[in-house]
């Protein structure tokens, strides 16, 4: 069940050419050490940061049912992979694809794949000594499950996804229960980010320019906060 957060942290490290040198599974918490906390909110997803005199701890919760769907979802994934038969394969491919686009299946990638790159900048600005926002996080995230889903659900000579980006960001709804100030960095990081990817699909993904794009996040994950908002605005000008 693990597997499934090592696979989407390579996934990222992949797409964006780093390497946080921790494995995301060594920091997995349970229900039991959320409870043991008394935290006000227990979302589904929730990573937890501590400062202590020797670093920073940190725990990622995941729900469990969302990594077992995915598991099995992989594990077929993986099967069709292996068929012998080309035409059977690619059909089964494409089945895959369409199992993840379903309303479960995208809303459980999802929930997984913003946990993981909250892990990841989190890393990874640690071990550099950079700072990072709240904000920060959630609009990486918002980018990185678009970028996921996208790579996941786009046939190797086929068309993009087309309605994946409203589903991301048109068709979403708040959890109850946040204070005003999470639910402005939500809503910010939520409308920003579908700006930063309406331009990448005008620029690049319309005109299937792969390695362009790739180029253009690369360059976008390594800024800081105020850089990725200078960007946004400057790209959608």
């Amino acid at each position: 069940m693990r597997r499934v957060l090592r696979e989407v942290q390579h996934a990222l490290e992949s797409l964006y050419r780093v390497d946080a040198a921790v494995d995301v599974r060594d920091f997995l918490i349970g229900d039991e050490v959320r409870e043991a906390l008394g935290l006000q909110r227990m979302p589904r997803e929730q990573l937890l940061l501590r400062e202590e005199p020797d670093g920073l701890s940190v725990g990622l919760f995941v729900d469990e049912l969302a990594l077992r769907r995915l598991e099995r979802m992989l594990t077929r994934t993986e099967t069709a992979k292996a068929a012998p038969a080309a035409p059977e394969r690619a059909r089964e491919e494409a089945d895959q694809r369409q199992l993840l686009m379903e309303h479960d299946h995208l809303g459980e990638f999802l929930l997984v794949v913003e946990g993981v790159s909250h892990f990841l900048y989190v890393a990874l600005r640690t071990r550099e000594h950079r700072p990072f926002s709240g904000l920060e996080l959630e609009l990486q995230a918002e980018i990185d499950k678009y970028l996921l889903a996208l790579l996941w659900a786009w046939p190797e000579h086929g068309h993009p996804p087309e309605d994946l980006r409203e589903r991301l960001f048109a068709r979403v709804s708040f959890l109850q229960g946040m204070s005003s100030e999470e639910h402005d960095r939500y809503r910010t990081a939520n409308a920003v980010a579908d700006d930063y990817v309406a331009s990448l699909e005008t620029r690049f993904v319309r005109r299937r320019a792969m390695p362009e794009l790739l180029a253009e996040v690369r360059r976008f994950y390594r800024l800081d906060c105020a850089g990725k908002l200078d960007h946004i605005v400057r790209q959608a000008a």
